[in-house]
C-alpha cells in the first residue's frame, strides 16, 4: 500500500494535533485496504455495519502500533495530546461511516470504548521493533479479534491470514510513513 508521509513545507515544524492528524489519516486508509485484501481474498464480510466493525478492529491495532513506534518521541503531556487527536480522527472517520452507512448512533463512543479496551489488552503483549513489532502472542489476539468480525465462509483461516500477511503489511506501511512524518 502506498503511504503518503511527507510534508508539503519541509521547513515548518508540525504540532503534535497536526502529526496525529496525518497519521489517523494513514490508520485510515491501513484499515481500509485492510478490509479489502481480507474481502478479495474471500474472507466472508456480509454487511456495511460488519465491514466497519473489521476496520474498527483494523484501526484499533493500527493506533496501538503507532503508539508504541512513537511513544519515545514524546513528553508525558505530548503523548496525551497526541493519543487524544489520533484517537478522535480515527473515532470521526468511523461514526461517519457508520451514519452514511447504517444511520443515526453514538458511534464515536463506542468506538473510543473498544479502542481503550483494545489498547488496554494490547499493552499486555511484547513489542520489539527489532524483531518486527508485535510478538507473535500480539498478532494472534489480533487475529482472534477479526475471527470474531468475519463471516462464516473461511473463518477459521483469517487469523492465519492476519498474522502471515495483514499484520506484515501493517507495519511495512507504518515504518514507511511513520519517521517521515517526524522529520
Amino acid at each position: 500500500m502506498r503511504v503518503k508521509s511527507k510534508w508539503h513545507k519541509k521547513d515548518k515544524t508540525h504540532s503534535v494535533e497536526e502529526l496525529a492528524g496525518a497519521l489517523a489519516f494513514i490508520a485510515v486508509r491501513i484499515a481500509q485496504n485492510g478490509t479489502l485484501n481480507l474481502e478479495n481474498n474471500d474472507f466472508q464480510t456480509d454487511t456495511a455495519a460488519q465491514r466497519l466493525e473489521v476496520m474498527t478492529e483494523y484501526l484499533c491495532f493500527t493506533v496501538h502500533m503507532i503508539d508504541r513506534m512513537t511513544i519515545e518521541k514524546f513528553d508525558e503531556n505530548e503523548r496525551q495530546r497526541f493519543m487524544t487527536e489520533l484517537s478522535l480522527k480515527c473515532a470521526k472517520h468511523i461514526e461517519d461511516n457508520k451514519r452514511d452507512l447504517i444511520g443515526p448512533g453514538d458511534y464515536r463512543q463506542e468506538f473510543v470504548d473498544r479502542l481503550n479496551q483494545r489498547m488496554h489488552d494490547y499493552a499486555d503483549f511484547k513489542y520489539n521493533e527489532d524483531e518486527g513489532g508485535p510478538s507473535f502472542p500480539m498478532r494472534r489476539f489480533f487475529g482472534d479479534r477479526m475471527t470474531e468480525q468475519m463471516g462464516e465462509k473461511n473463518k477459521k483461516w483469517v487469523g492465519d491470514q492476519i498474522i502471515e500477511v495483514e499484520v506484515p503489511e501493517i507495519m511495512e506501511s507504518l515504518h514507511k510513513g511513520v519517521p517521515n512524518l517526524f522529520k
